[in-house]
């Protein structure tokens, strides 16, 4: 599929900002998108040595965090203006999703083995959440639904929880709160990273095995996992999942695919029913990690897993039309 490509570049904006306080942020203003005649942009650049992985969206910005010291950064897509909430050393941001109730970014802290609550305005820490049990995790991706949290650990059969307590209206849970569910059923780990996208379906949460390439449909209170037949399809290197209307949206990272998944209401069965592939996105693509969906566009960040030097290398977010 042939695609006008009309590239905006956010570089000179980005490269300008600078390191503040973890609790403050850098406002940078830029020419509108609406000026190109572009209601909505095909690229934008990230800091340089930004290591993204995680992406998501409030329906007017985009928040995309760093594996480099867990620092976000705010992209209006209105105008084009950026606000980049400083980091930490030793901190890592990787998988992260927008809280509307509470206006507060749920971040998954991969090897730091915590899940952080961050103001989604300030970027100011608002809680840190650690998890008993298992000695080794890499926390790596998160969903947030009316009951709760629900994180995955790529390196254990426990599925991580932070409950919302009932009557306590938009506030967050206590940090002791923090608890895990073993993962029985169907799910067995292998070499690698093992779950790592995750999305909820109500009670039901729908999960990705990287290493393998199966999803999985997991009861969220008990840890039951059931495989989804997916007709012998896998989804090796499955990374970030998003979902649309009535499709899931599954992202293999070093294949740089999104593929379209269509399940059917029990999530017993899977089918596919398109890709996105290269020649489908508005501009380069290298190694897609996640995605967010906003107004019919996928915004895929590049990871570019395994390039050299990652410290320097160049960070993008590309486009893509959702198909559906």
């Amino acid at each position: 599929m042939t695609m006008f490509r009309r590239a905006v570049t956010l570089a000179a904006l980005l490269l300008a900002a600078t390191t503040v306080p973890a609790t403050a942020h850098d406002r940078h203003h830029g020419h509108s998108w609406h000026d190109h005649g572009s209601a909505l942009p095909d690229r934008i650049e990230l800091p340089s040595g930004w290591l993204p992985e995680g992406i998501t969206t409030d329906g007017t910005n985009l928040y995309s965090g760093s594996r480099a010291d867990g620092a976000i950064l705010k992209i209006s897509l209105r105008s084009g203006r950026t606000t980049r909430f400083a980091g930490a050393p030793g901190r890592v941001a990787v998988g992260i999703d927008h809280d509307r109730r509470r206006d507060v970014l749920w971040v998954a802290g991969g090897p730091g083995q915590e899940v952080r609550a961050q103001d989604a305005d300030t970027g100011r820490v608002l809680a840190t959440y650690a998890f008993p049990s298992a000695s080794t995790r890499f926390v790596n991706d998160l969903t947030v639904t009316d009951r709760g949290v629900f994180a995955t650990d790529s390196l254990s059969k426990e599925l991580l929880v932070i409950p919302f307590a009932r009557g306590r209206g938009a506030r967050l849970p206590d940090p002791g709160r923090a608890t895990t569910v073993p993962l029985t059923g169907d799910l067995q780990l292998a070499a690698g990273n093992n779950l790592n996208g995750i999305v909820s379906y109500g009670r039901t949460l729908v999960a990705v095995q990287s290493n393998t390439g199966l999803l999985f449909a997991i009861d969220s209170r008990s840890g039951r996992t059931r495989e989804i037949d997916t007709g012998g399809v896998t989804f090796v290197n499955g990374d970030g999942l998003e979902r649309g209307r009535g499709v899931l949206y599954v992202v293999r990272n070093r294949d740089n695919t999104i593929v379209v998944v269509d399940l059917d209401r029990g999530l017993r069965t899977a089918e596919v029913v398109d890709t996105i592939d290269r020649d489908d996105f508005a501009a380069a693509v290298d190694v897609p990690s996640t995605v967010a969906l906003v107004k019919g566009s996928l915004f895929a960040v590049n990871a570019r897993f395994g390039i050299a030097d990652p410290q320097t290398a160049d960070y993008w977010i590309t486009r893509a039309d959702a198909r559906r």
